[in-house]
């Protein structure tokens, strides 16, 4: 007989339905499993991956603690803040291929807040645990070795970003996010109480709310997997709606790979039946170039993934 024990300082919650999307228990992750605890885990997700591209998690072993220092400090810092994780990030110094010069990131923490750094960096540090651990079972909701997708982010440039929504009596006026899908490999959004995520459902194009859900994380996977996959998984767009009363505070970890990434179907997918959709693109440059877009008018339009569409 096995025995299974879950932390005790964060306590199991069951909840059936979350608004549309998958809620996912991860509780296998942090508790001794089973072989057929880890297929049904495998199972699930690769359902959410294909059917929605957007699922919750629960009992995910982020520590309860961990998000709440983070979130105290964000509500006395607050405008948008953005940081990376590694500490330095290179990145390329322009979006040209052929460029070799490298710029090195670091970042830059307010003087009067002291335990915004602190709160930052240990969080930033269960967002990765947690962002390995999703990798790889998505990897093997695709009938791919464990390690084959975790192990292109050696040297990750991914990074964290705090969000503040203020309250609007007119909300319907107010861009909070528009419409976007993301282009990155996962993204993991702990939002507050308030809410304010809606996700297009890929059945009909209606726009779903994901009703927040105590200490859970939404997960959604980006543009990289879609490649990755060769469409076996298609990214949704989602936005963001601010709150007639209330303030919002969300904070999204956004994995990213090294800048030196090419980006392409992976051979194992491919075969006569099922041809690469996708020709092969530089991570950095497509990154580059899309921020680039948000200042700047281009000959095209802010660059997608269907650009490289064979």
């Amino acid at each position: 007989m096995i025995k299974c024990t879950v932390n005790s300082k964060e306590p199991k919650i069951i909840i059936t339905e979350a608004e549309g999307i998958p809620l996912i228990d991860l509780s296998p992750l942090i508790s001794c499993n089973t072989e057929a605890e880890d297929s049904s885990l495998v199972a699930e997700i690769g359902d959410a991956c294909k059917n929605w591209g957007f699922f919750q998690v629960i009992n995910h072993g982020v520590p309860l603690k961990c998000r709440e220092k983070i979130e105290s400090a964000a509500r006395k810092f607050f405008e948008v803040f953005d940081l990376t994780v590694k500490k330095p990030t290179i990145i390329p110094s322009s979006h040209q291929s052929d460029d070799k010069e490298l710029n090195q990131l670091m970042n830059q923490w307010p003087e009067d807040l002291p335990e915004l750094k602190e709160a930052c960096e240990e969080y930033a540090e269960e967002m990765e645990k947690l962002a390995f651990k999703l990798l790889e079972f998505i990897a093997l909701s695709l009938g791919l070795p464990k390690t084959r997708l975790s192990g292109i982010f050696k040297d990750h440039d991914s990074f964290l970003r705090l969000n503040h929504y203020p309250p609007c009596p007119a909300p319907h006026l107010v861009l909070g996010v528009g419409r976007h899908k993301d282009p990155n490999a996962l993204t993991i959004l702990g939002q507050d109480e308030v809410g304010g995520l809606e996700v297009k459902r890929k059945a009909d194009g209606e726009w779903i709310p994901v009703k927040p859900t105590p200490n859970a994380y939404i997960i959604n996977v980006g543009d990289l997997i879609q490649v990755w996959s060769n469409d076996e998984y298609e990214i949704v767009e989602h936005r963001v709606m601010v709150n007639s009363e209330k303030e919002r505070l969300s904070i999204p970890f956004f994995l990213n790979p090294p800048n030196s990434t090419w980006v392409e179907p992976l051979g194992e997918l491919i075969n006569k039946q099922n041809p690469a959709k996708y020709k092969p693109y530089n991570w950095g440059e497509f990154l580059a170039k899309r921020a680039r877009s948000n200042f700047e008018k281009l000959d095209i339009e802010n660059i997608q993934i269907s650009h490289f569409r064979i």
